[in-house]
């Protein structure tokens, strides 16, 4: 994710743009103030509460994206100023045939949220939050975790599920899946929301949820962008707590680290599970260390140490135990990622791997991934996880996961050299062929990463649910113009 536009940078870019004026059908190219055909010869952009771009800066930043691999120049930008500048310039894009592709912050890793050519439409712009109602929240689909949490925490209620970084948009993640260490509790985030308002391919303003246009709400969660944008949703809210007790337990072993994880998943002691994989003193990746979180009150009882850590086998010279507010703790990685930026470190190749592994196999699987995986394969600011969730809460259904009760996410999340192609094409073969070694024993990709799919992976990565995919496609995206980036219709 690209920090965003400093208002200054914001300005600069619109005080170069010409205004766009309309679409020039023949040239297949927008037309503006400075640059316009003989009238008649272009049809004219609906009036606009936000600003259409066309200016180089907007361009060119709108072809990047976290993964800086794909690169994909758009003919504009819409920075929308309402959900209505959603829906009328879909309407226009439907109607000339100029894809689209909806982009929040900007941190899709092989250029996912990227259109050549056609309209790449700014959620950002649409980051409301609306007042606690009961235990929901209403939110706009850009609204970025962070501030959602800040403010439901004033009314002491959390949504139950946040990604590790949370300078994520709601709609981008939704879009997704959102997996992270509560994921074994509730699910996915995709799990947790009540109701969807989106804008279809069509240019249809619908609300919809499990009772009203379920289709929809099935195919837009975890669905990839490829039948609506999201611009807004309620989420569910549970009690937050004041403080958590947060352990890091480190293990020599991977047998013995999985089958803690998998007790801990189990029994319920924890309400936050996860896992790194660290290098030794020889490069190899063979430390392991469980990341543990206890709620306290009110959302909890009092942390107890021997009672949450009994039976668990790890190095005991080596634990770290600490109490932490809990926003502190949910924003824990703020500060490296502050310190990646001003380094440059943000600007750099990010070719990740997200795979979702089967627990009958997660041994052999992720011993035969990190058994070839160096220290230069992940950057100095790269990071591999590896936990357990519970299938049982998992219920979305293009949120696809392996046919077992407790899938793996394993998540490669590297850092390549800048101006490096030949490392960055050798990451992406070593990503396609960790892929096709868990495909082939059942497992799934998280679809955040950077693994070369065709038509075909894609079918078989939706498996039984794809027809309802493309019916879903067929009917709301009829033009078929989302989210083309994604590569799979």
């Amino acid at each position: 994710m690209r920090p965003e536009p400093t208002r200054r940078t914001a300005l600069y870019g619109l005080a170069t743009a010409a205004a766009v004026v309309g679409f020039d059908p023949a040239a297949r190219a927008w037309a503006t103030e400075k640059r316009k055909p003989a009238e008649g010869d272009f049809d004219h952009v609906p009036p606009l509460d936000g600003t259409l771009l066309t200016d180089d800066a907007s361009r060119d930043a709108a072809s990047e994206d976290f993964g800086h691999i794909v690169h994909r120049r758009p003919a504009a930008v819409l920075r929308p100023g309402s959900v209505n500048d959603v829906v009328v310039m879909i309407r226009f894009c439907r109607r000339h045939k100029i894809p689209v592709a909806p982009r929040g912050q900007g941190h899709a890793t092989f250029g996912q949220a990227q259109v050549k050519g056609g309209l790449v439409i700014e959620t950002a712009p649409l980051k409301h939050i609306g007042p606690v109602k009961g235990d929901t929240v209403t939110v706009g689909g850009g609204a970025r975790w962070s501030e959602v949490a800040k403010s439901t925490l004033r009314k002491g209620l959390t949504p139950p599920v946040f990604t590790d970084y949370l300078e994520l948009s709601v709609g981008g993640t939704l879009s997704v899946g959102g997996l992270g260490g509560q994921t074994h509790r509730h699910g996915a985030q995709v799990d947790n929301v009540t109701e969807l308002e989106v804008v279809t391919g069509a240019g249809e303003l619908v609300r919809c949820s499990a009772t009203r246009h379920a289709d929809l709400f099935d195919a837009v969660r975890a669905g990839l962008g490829q039948c609506a944008i999201v611009v807004g949703a309620t989420l569910r809210l549970v009690r937050a707590p004041r403080t958590v007790r947060h352990y890091q337990l480190p293990y020599t072993e991977l047998s013995v680290f999985l089958e803690d994880q998998r007790r801990l998943i189990d029994d319920r002691r924890f309400d936050y599970v996860e896992g790194l994989v660290l290098p030794d003193a020889t490069g190899a990746f063979r430390v392991h260390v469980l990341e543990a979180v206890a709620y306290g009150p009110p959302a909890g009882p009092e942390p107890d140490d021997d009672e949450l850590l009994a039976g668990l086998r790890f190095e005991r010279p080596g634990l770290v135990a600490e109490t932490l507010d809990y926003y502190a703790f949910l924003d824990r990685l703020a500060a490296s990622v502050a310190e990646q930026m001003e380094a440059g470190l943000w600007d750099d190749p990010h070719p990740w791997l997200n795979l979702l592994l089967p627990s009958d196999s997660v041994e052999e699987l992720a011993s035969g991934i990190l058994d070839e995986l160096r220290p230069e394969d992940v950057g100095t600011s790269g990071v591999v996880l590896l936990y357990p969730m519970r299938r049982k809460v998992l219920r979305t259904p293009l949120l696809r996961m392996p046919d077992d009760p407790a899938p793996y996410l394993l998540a490669v999340l590297r850092t390549s050299p800048p101006d490096d192609a030949a490392t960055v094409k050798r990451l992406l073969a070593a990503n396609r062929a960790a892929y096709e070694l868990v495909r082939d024993a059942g497992g799934k990709q998280y679809p955040v990463g950077s693994i070369p799919f065709d038509r075909s992976d894609w079918r078989d990565q939706f498996g039984p649910a794809f027809p309802a995919l493309a019916a879903a496609r067929h009917r709301y995206d009829p033009a078929g113009l989302l989210a083309p980036g994604q590569g799979i219709f």
